[in-house]
């Protein structure tokens, strides 16, 4: 969000005529302890007004909602055991549903915004206590068990539904075979145990059944193939598509139930090919495969948990020379991926609780959460490029894994330094991939010394392009100072004038920047051209044809 959509953003929550349940203003005053409540009590009446936030806003008057600034610096207060305060709010949160922080200067002022999402399918606690509001006020949600009651059914599980057709017939051996072999891996001290259940029991004690009734969940995972017709409307398939260089289709598989078996029948259908044209140094292997097999199946499996099941569509994963795009039907909790890896603390919710658990003790997926920022992490330790979310649709989510190493040695020899902030890898990612970064993103590289250029045609600084042996490339890409460029102007028209714009772009065109797009630099030279108008050079043809020559110096 951009310093123009908070703005509209408060505008918007000043026109409230008063205070709400999922709205608070305040003017100053701040306590770690209470505001990590009124995080829990805004996202608790936020899930039960229906609204997709909550907010809490510093620097705004209570009452005459005038603006009167605030202090408060989120990011250098800290919570309870000398934590830094955002972590500390977010280990607190249980689920951590996930939250924003937004600093900014708003009508002369400073103001800081705080963004909780909603509570999904059960209450958000703060370190083991629920909030709510009760009016403008803030209380425990253990007073209004009906509050309590309607969060935990605001939203039905799919996944928890049992399938009244079916029984336990209609799983596949194999899959609840090596279901088994899953669980006791997870779970190693009940390995003795796992075998003397019989089928029944197991599938109840891994949660996978309800006492005995089949669930849709226990028919995606363990389900025969026939049985996918049982879930309908929803749709349980997975499509593997393979493309060529071109585009064209070569290649394709569909996935059904049991998902646990065909998991890894979609995976070996991937090729996974050894890349051997590594650039030399002492970073890299000669040889290594295109894609981290955790980081597919991660990818994956975050697919199949957050799938939106009613919406009928199916998990798709694309597979192209250089590239995996796998997409899921369903919006992104989190809200940003951003708030993932910064926050350094995983987000526990799910759009399917039931079938995330059966994920979780069938070994699928890691209890402990943080799955996402994982896959960062695994991709900077294998010098890769960063995974691509693209969640500018409201109800997909799509992530891009690629499988070559791009031709940019400053990145990879950041990410080889272990001191570098995530955060920070992640935007010179972006900046590598041509990728636009807000304007706050681009202040933080600045900060660090890390890119310069005008916003958004930032390039890599210089002192780093000179480390990692790119300085013929940093110079192209920043191209020179402005007065090489107009004298180069002044040059043509005193020997060849009168010019037209057209000669003037034949002169210049190659010599700029190379990070700069063709529109960038027609208004480059536009605004050399008019640095000089009056002054050096005057504008002596049409409209249609304009023509320049050197004005008379002798004659000012």
């Amino acid at each position: 969000m951009n310093t123009a959509e908070r703005t509209a953003l408060v505008d918007r929550l000043r026109a409230e005529p008063r205070e709400t349940e999922w709205l608070e203003f305040k003017a100053n005053r701040y306590e770690p302890q209470a505001l990590g409540e009124y995080l829990s009590a805004l996202a608790n009446s936020a899930c039960l007004a229906g609204k997709p936030r909550g907010y809490l806003v510093f620097g705004i008057e209570d009452g005459s909602h005038a603006v009167v600034g605030t202090s408060f610096d989120p990011q250098a207060e800290k919570g309870k055991g000398e934590q830094l305060l955002p972590l500390w709010l977010s280990l607190g949160l249980r689920p951590n549903v996930g939250f924003e922080i937004w600093p900014f200067d708003y009508q002369g002022h400073r103001v800081v915004l705080f963004e909780v999402h909603p509570a999904f399918d059960r209450p958000v606690q703060f370190y083991g206590t629920a909030f709510v509001r009760d009016g403008t006020s803030k209380t425990e949600l253990s007073r209004y068990p009906e509050k309590e009651r309607a969060i935990w059914h605001r939203r039905v599980d799919w996944s928890a539904q049992v399938c009244e057709q079916a029984t336990l017939d209609d799983l596949d051996p194999d899959a609840v075979a090596k279901a088994r072999r899953e669980f006791a891996t997870k779970f190693p001290r009940q390995a003795a145990e796992v075998a003397a259940w019989d089928d029944a029991t197991f599938l109840n004690k891994a949660k996978v059944t309800i006492r005995g009734r089949v669930t849709n969940a226990a028919l995606l995972l363990l389900g025969r193939p026939e049985t996918s017709t049982l879930l309908a409307p929803a749709v349980a398939r997975i499509s593997w598509l393979l493309k060529g260089a071109g585009g064209q289709d070569l290649d394709y598989e569909h996935f059904g139930p049991p998902v646990l078996l065909n998991v890894d029948r979609l995976l070996a259908r991937i090729r996974n090919l050894t890349v051997r044209t590594l650039p030399g140094g002492t970073l890299f292997p000669t040889e290594i495969t295109q894609y981290d097999p955790w980081v597919i199946r991660e990818a994956l499996h975050n697919c199949i948990a957050h799938q939106d099941y009613g919406l009928r569509g199916r998990i798709q994963v694309v597979e192209t020379p250089d590239a995996l795009l796998l997409t899921n039907v369903g919006g992104f909790l989190p809200g940003r991926v951003e708030a993932v890896i910064e926050q350094d603390a995983p987000l526990e919710i799910y759009r399917n609780p039931f079938l995330a658990e059966a994920m979780v003790n069938l070994n699928m997926i890691d209890t402990q959460g943080g799955g996402i920022r994982k896959m960062f992490l695994k991709q900077r330790e294998r010098f890769f490029p960063m995974p691509d979310y693209d969640l500018s649709e409201p109800e997909r989510v799509k992530v891009a894994l690629r499988g070559r190493i791009l031709d940019e040695r400053y990145t990879r020899l950041l990410m080889s330094q272990s001191g570098l902030d995530l955060g920070l890898i992640v935007l010179l990612d972006k900046v590598q991939k041509g990728v636009r970064i807000s304007p706050d993103e681009g202040k933080r590289l600045k900060a660090a010394r890390l890119v310069e250029g005008r916003y958004p045609g930032l390039i890599v600084a210089g002192p780093v392009a000179a480390v990692t042996g790119q300085k013929a490339q940093h110079i192209r890409n920043r191209g020179f100072d402005s007065r090489y460029y107009r004298d180069m102007i002044v040059a043509l028209v005193r020997e060849h004038g009168p010019v037209s714009r057209e000669d003037i772009d034949k002169l210049l065109m190659d010599k700029l920047p190379e990070a700069l797009t063709l529109a960038q630099k027609v208004s480059k030279v536009h605004n050399l051209i008019s640095s000089l108008s009056g002054k050096v050079i005057r504008n002596v043809g049409t409209r249609q044809a304009s023509k320049w020559i050197l004005i008379d110096q002798s004659k000012q």
